[in-house]
């Protein structure tokens, strides 16, 4: 990634990334549908303890806020930053939710907060690690309703919002290194009128 050359490895690693997107089935996204009209009732206290596992179990995701690089844990757990981040987290599902029977919509709204990432400097890498956390978190939330095939489910969604956020990313980062590539064309000096 970035606009020094990659190499023949990384290219072909990326390519294959992106014939590889997954897509839910039908099953999955009507399990997956069922499941967020009760996680709804607890939105807003999953998506602080889904932030608190993530930067409990991966600390260098902390790294990723820049209001939460050098602050304690208990701090960060208490800062209404934490929340409002969970907030939009939840907010951003709720919209993919909304979205999930339009797989162009879904795809226009994820692709479009993998370019806004691009600007936040946030590392594709960890957009997985919000995921599995967000299922550790949901499955005490639905209790006996979880299953095998549900957990699978979500994991295919966040595979599939993961995949396509880095493919965002990298498509602001291709736009912003060849914006920067461009060259500045002189303009001819005013004529001097003497």
């Amino acid at each position: 990634m970035g606009c020094s050359g990659s190499t023949e490895k990384d290219l072909q690693r990326e390519h294959l990334e992106e014939l590889t997107v997954v897509h839910l089935s039908k099953e999955q996204k009507g399990l997956i549908k069922d499941s967020w009209s009760k996680i709804q009732q607890d939105v807003t206290k999953a998506g602080i303890i889904m932030f608190v596992r993530l930067f409990e179990n991966h600390p260098e995701c902390k790294d990723a806020f820049f209001s939460f690089r050098n602050v304690e844990d208990p701090r960060v757990q208490a800062s209404r930053e934490l929340r409002a981040h969970g907030l939009r987290v939840m907010s951003f599902l709720e919209k993919s939710m909304a979205r999930i029977d339009k797989p162009e919509r879904l795809e226009k709204l994820v692709l479009e907060l993998g370019r806004k990432h691009y600007h936040y400097h946030s590392n594709p890498k960890y957009y997985m690690y919000l995921g599995l956390e967000f299922i550790n978190v949901i499955k005490p939330i639905l209790k006996d309703s979880w299953t095998s095939e549900l957990e699978e489910a979500w994991k295919t969604l966040f595979l599939y919002l993961t995949q396509m956020m880095r493919l965002g990313y990298k498509e602001e980062e291709e736009k912003q290194c060849h914006s920067m590539a461009k060259p500045i064309i002189a303009q001819p000096a005013p004529k001097n009128r003497e």
